[in-house]
């Protein structure tokens, strides 16, 4: 079994679209642990709403490129535009931060509030 700790993000209804990515991603995966949301600026063009984000760490028996296909088809099944630039408004963000204990993402040193979701999941992540 493998590990993986999952951001999610929102804010377009986003309260509304964390619960949904949470109940999706809870059926299909098991879940270990879940951070504190918080709300945030979004990162770019800022006249837009704040997103809602946070962290799920999931046990998974999916291998890293396969967890990583499924998240996109999870944004997809919720409602994510593929042609929006990146940092437009969204529906729902599922980011793979840490892989089996290890970091994989560089979100995880450019966001506060995701180093801040990993670390309170995973003290011991190794970056």
């Amino acid at each position: 079994m493998n590990t993986a700790i999952i951001a999610l993000g929102s804010n377009i209804y986003p309260q509304e679209n964390i619960i949904k990515a949470r109940q999706v991603l809870t059926n299909e995966f098991k879940l270990l642990k879940e951070s504190h949301y918080v709300s945030t600026k979004a990162i770019g063009p800022t006249v837009q709403p704040d997103f809602i984000n946070g962290a799920l760490w999931i046990q998974t028996d999916l291998e890293l490129e396969s967890l990583k296909a499924r998240l996109k088809e999870l944004e997809q099944s919720l409602g994510r535009s593929n042609d929006a630039f990146k940092y437009a408004p969204r529906t729902i963000d599922l980011d793979l931060i840490v892989w089996n204990n290890e970091v994989v993402d560089r979100d995880f040193y450019e966001m506060d509030f995701v180093r801040m979701a990993v670390l309170e999941l995973c003290p011991q992540v190794k970056y």
